[in-house]
């Protein structure tokens, strides 16, 4: 639809550059997949890791079955670098598995926005690593937000 649009628009500032990051990260922290490919162009483009992904159906399909076996999913994302209609960002998410082993996932992403706002490109690398229950950064009632990654949790 041409009147679908998602503030803040680019050319971005760091403000509103960061605006974005967090408004992403708290959409994929709802775990709605309706809610979530609405932030994106209708024939917006994704590869994740080793898949490749086109338009807000196959978006959405995608995080149904992530978020199927992603149980305590719980994201934080981070600025890393903007220009224009570009934007670089720095993640890490917990969640745990059928087995009950958690992972956190270390990754970044590069987006390209359309000037309506919405992200017509997202490009995502990521590694998982098991984690100890001891270990979870993002335990219940923490804001995510307010942990610190810093070197001395590598």
């Amino acid at each position: 639809m041409a009147s679908e649009a998602r503030a803040p628009f680019p050319p971005f500032t760091q403000e509103t550059a960061q605006q974005k990051v967090k408004a992403a990260q708290d959409a994929w922290n709802t775990r709605d997949p309706q809610k979530v490919k609405m932030a994106y162009t209708p024939d917006s483009i994704w590869r994740n890791r080793d898949q490749f992904l086109q338009g807000r159906d196959e978006i959405a399909k995608f995080l149904e079955d992530k978020w199927s076996k992603e149980d305590g999913y719980r994201l934080r994302k981070e600025l890393f670098a903007f220009r224009d209609n570009k934007i670089a960002v720095q993640f890490w998410y917990e969640y745990f598995d059928e087995s009950g082993q958690w992972w956190r996932c270390y990754g970044l992403e590069d987006w390209t926005f359309a000037e309506n706002g919405l992200m017509r490109k997202r490009m995502m690398s990521g590694n998982d690593v098991k984690i100890s229950e001891e270990e979870r950064w993002y335990k219940d009632g923490v804001d995510v937000n307010s942990v610190d990654i810093s070197e001395k949790h590598w």
